[in-house]
């Protein structure tokens, strides 16, 4: 890549590897030149952690407060991104990332819908009537002379409405009653099936969780034509092949760092996905 897309490059390695979303998966292999290298960031290792988290766990690219990145010496760029995914591997496995995964997971759990049995059905239409009418009764009596007559058939028709939720030969009640074991068989069908999906979605093994995002980097860098063509167009650059400038942004982001860094990177997350098991 040419130098002056070292900012670009620099601020993908450390928030697109190290802190964001899917493309977030870096650490280093000593904690000493954690210290030094989060110093140079301007960022402390709990900070760092955080972001860790936040983008692992939100899918976004949490790169606030990485004021000094702009100012960090390239180095060997292979070597600095397999310390910084060797981090994050130890961080996802540490108690507070598995702390915040588990309380994810719990926040997005699915509550199972329920269903009113045919006599709560009924005791809860009789119940509403016998409120309403009460309190309907009370602004009656406070009511001028000339209004009362608006509230006389209201109250008429409620009081047949108690009337008929009471009535054990109701119509609308038997049928809901001969139609509740399905209707709950139903219910209980779908509650199953939403909450397969949340437990695939949210396994309780937070590095299958991990995985997904690591196999959607995975698929986001793959086959990226590090030689593609650009053209500049009123301060902006373009890519000359108009399918490039459709792809993703995360696409975009893996092109401007340069295979140096996409390529180990690549290496790294394959062998961390086959390990997940």
């Amino acid at each position: 890549m040419k130098k002056n897309s070292v900012t670009s490059l620099l601020r993908y390695t450390i928030t697109a590897l190290l802190l964001g979303g899917s493309l977030c998966l870096l650490s280093f292999t000593s904690h000493k030149l954690a210290e030094d290298f989060l110093q140079q960031l301007g960022i402390s290792k709990a900070s760092a952690d955080e972001k860790i988290t936040n983008s692992l766990l939100g899918g976004y690219l949490d790169q606030y407060g990485l004021r000094n990145a702009k100012n960090i010496a390239v180095g060997n760029r292979a070597a600095i991104t397999k310390d910084l995914l060797t981090y994050t591997r130890e961080q996802v496995a540490g108690a507070a990332f598995i702390k915040a995964y588990n309380q994810l997971r719990e926040d997005n759990k699915p509550k199972p819908t329920t269903l009113q049995t045919p006599d709560e059905m009924r005791n809860g239409l009789i119940e509403q009537y016998k409120k309403s009418i009460a309190e309907t009764e009370v602004n009656y009596k406070k009511a001028d002379p000339s209004m009362k007559s608006i509230f006389e058939p209201i109250l008429a028709t409620m009081k047949q409405e108690l009337k008929n939720a009471q009535d054990p030969n109701n119509a609308s009640i038997a049928n809901y009653k001969e139609s509740y074991p399905e209707m709950l068989k139903s219910i209980e069908a779908s509650n199953k099936q939403r909450l397969a999906e949340w437990e695939l979605k949210y396994p309780a093994n937070q590095q299958l969780f991990v995985k997904e995002r690591l196999q959607q980097f995975m698929e986001e860098t793959a086959n990226i034509d590090f030689n593609a063509q650009l053209v500049e167009k009123n301060g902006r650059k373009y890519f000359v092949n108009p399918a490039y400038e459709r792809k993703s942004n995360r696409w975009k982001l893996a092109f401007r760092a340069g295979s140096e860094v996409v390529n180990p990177a690549r290496a790294f997350v394959q062998q961390w996905i086959n390990e997940i098991k």
